[in-house]
């Protein structure tokens, strides 16, 4: 039994089975930028938008990396792009819809290949549920301001709206800013047989849009995320544009406030803001020249998000002393404390624009990965279709959506969050030991692009990652841990006996 839980699904099989399958075929329609677009749309989202601040002022038991945290930015893009350069040569040298959970299949076995696969809806599902509320807290706020009212009770949880209430009554009636719309909510809200209506309305609305235009065609939906991201590009530059007149060279002084421990710490929050690189790879099978292309995408986005994370982190630590940036909107925060509304309006504008972005290449993400599965023997048939007109993976694309929206409509923002970060670590870990071990057991494979220095390349990423899994919460391994028992439940009462492998 312990050999076929680990059997291995060879490229050749894998390509073939995909090209053969007769549930339908993605239609490959993406080139390099819009690879390259997918990628920014993925990664500049609510980490430069929000975590950045956190990462500069500190708070809640961690240092602040002040003004070094450009250097955190740094440090954290060079160990991303250990795992990126695996992704790059995996993406190439095996185009299908399945990212992690197809490499782990063709080079650790079955039974991982599952475990990823498993643990890859905790970085894009459950991911994108905590983007979904972020996104309606900041689409609330920006209505707000321009004097249109959007009732609170349709932009926050139940439970966050009455955890929100029972704080301030401890504080004595004190509300701080962060606490503001969940206890409006809690005192406006509606009351039906004794209960007061709370949901996240906002939330759920945005993953419906955002799932039909995911149904109706990949390249419609790259093209609005083209869109999108030139949009938040350009707010970006106009923060570091305007930002720069602003900027006091004194504050940058001392640069690592709490020496190189802050900067290391600061490395280690904002690893948020560059997740979604790998999200690219979901989409192999739906690029014109794989081969070419997805190494392009992978590395030249991870590229282009680090040099503005790195302008950005330099201006807004420059306007403001490093200390007073610890907000949940820190761009738009110091603009306003300076009376530019106008530019404060701006920069929400582009967190609402950069937010619907990384929904639209998570929720892109996550289907494929479904699909793949399916298709594989490992889930039900059924949520291996294609759409006959569209050729989007609709029935997978379209329950996700349904699932992301339902659990957003209720759930608390920090018990989401917790979980993505260590399933995405994980899934790197995976990735990075897949380049080895393909190296060793298939050397004379024809490979467009590959991973410079293996092992060491793959193994610093390795080490890079389990370094920051270990950095985490025992909360967050007990939660991850559950999940995982979940899913091995799921692998051996349906997956194991339906293997397509494993019948061959």
């Amino acid at each position: 039994m312990i050999q076929q839980l680990f059997r291995r699904k060879n490229l050749d099989q894998i390509t073939h089975d995909a090209e053969t399958s007769t549930d339908g075929h993605l239609k490959r329609s993406l080139g390099a930028l819009d690879l390259i677009s997918l990628g920014i749309g993925a990664i500049i989202g609510t980490g430069i938008f929000a975590i950045i601040g956190t990462a500069a002022a500190g708070g809640a038991g961690h240092l602040g990396a002040g003004p070094g945290v450009s250097l955190s930015f740094i440090i954290t893009a060079v160990a991303c792009a250990f795992s990126a350069l695996a992704y790059a040569e995996f993406a190439s040298l095996v185009p299908i819809a399945g990212s992690a959970y197809t490499y782990s299949y063709a080079t650790l076995g079955e039974l991982i290949a599952w475990i990823i696969g498993w643990d890859l809806i905790i970085e894009y599902a459950v991911g994108n549920v905590a983007v979904a509320i972020a996104w309606a807290a900041y689409f609330h706020q920006l209505f707000s301001g321009l004097g249109i009212h959007i009732p609170a009770w349709l932009a926050v949880d139940y439970r966050s709206a009455h955890q929100a209430a029972q704080a301030i009554v401890a504080a004595g009636g004190r509300i701080p800013l962060d606490l503001a719309l969940p206890f409006e909510a809690w005192q406006t809200a509606p009351v039906l047989f004794g209960v007061r209506v709370i949901f996240n309305f906002l939330a759920a609305a945005i993953v419906a849009a955002v799932t039909w235009l995911l149904v109706i065609g990949i390249k419609e939906s790259a093209r609005a995320n083209n869109v999108m991201v030139a949009l938040k590009v350009i707010i970006l530059l106009f923060f570091i544009g305007v930002g720069a007149f602003y900027v006091k060279p004194e504050n940058w002084s001392p640069f690592m406030p709490n020496g190189f421990a802050g900067v290391w710490t600061g490395a280690s929050l904002i690893f948020f803001a560059f997740i979604g690189f790998d999200a690219i790879s979901t989409a192999a099978e739906e690029c014109r020249n794989p081969g070419r292309d997805m190494p392009i995408g992978i590395i030249g986005s991870l590229i282009v998000a680090t040099v503005i994370y790195v302008a950005t982190a330099a201006v807004l630590t420059g306007i403001e002393p490093w200390y007073q940036l610890g907000v949940a909107d820190p761009l738009a925060a110091v603009f306003a404390r300076m009376g530019m509304n106008w530019a404060a309006g701006i920069i929400s504008l582009g967190a609402i624009i950069s937010m619907t972005a990384v929904l639209l290449v998570f929720q892109l993400g996550q289907p494929r990965i479904f699909f793949s599965m399916s298709r594989d023997g490992l889930l039900p048939k059924y949520f291996a279709r294609v759409h006959p007109r569209y050729q989007t993976p609709h029935v997978t694309t379209i329950w996700t959506g349904v699932v992301v929206a339902a659990v957003a409509a209720v759930a608390n923002i920090n018990e989401i969050v917790e979980l993505t970060n260590i399933g995405t670590l994980f899934a790197f870990v995976l990735v990075c030991a897949g380049v080895i071990i393909l190296r060793y057991t298939d050397p004379d494979r024809p490979r467009v692009f590959r991973t410079p220095l293996v092992p060491w390349v793959p193994l610093l990423g390795i080490a890079m990652c389990i370094y920051l899994m270990f950095g985490l919460p025992p909360i967050t391994w007990a939660r991850f841990g559950i999940w995982l028992l979940v899913g091995m439940a799921v692998y051996f009462g349906y997956g194991f006996r339906r293997s397509k492998l494993r019948s061959a």
